[in-house]
């Protein structure tokens, strides 16, 4: 007997209550949110200059990316270009 027909007859020898038991809900209106001291606006800050980087690849081949690149996306390229 397989085990998923093992389980199925243990559950059905299992004795359910006979009456389920309820809980009482009772649905009310949602309170307003507390209202928060107003607070100052974030300080925007300057975003630095980016520049231009240029990777040497070998073989008289570069890459130009911007020097801000997202670290990850850049292993990514790097990854690419180098199964090529």
């Amino acid at each position: 007997m397989s085990q998923l027909f093992r389980w199925r007859k243990e559950l059905c020898q299992i004795s359910a209550p006979s009456v389920p038991q309820l809980v009482a809900v009772e649905v009310v209106e949602a309170l307003p949110a507390p209202q928060s001291p107003a607070q100052p606006p974030p300080i925007s800050r300057p975003r630095k200059k980016s520049s231009m980087v240029t990777i040497e690849l070998g073989g008289a081949r570069r890459l130009r990316v911007e020097s801000d690149i997202d670290s990850e996306a850049l292993g990514r390229i790097l990854d690419v270009l180098e199964r090529r």
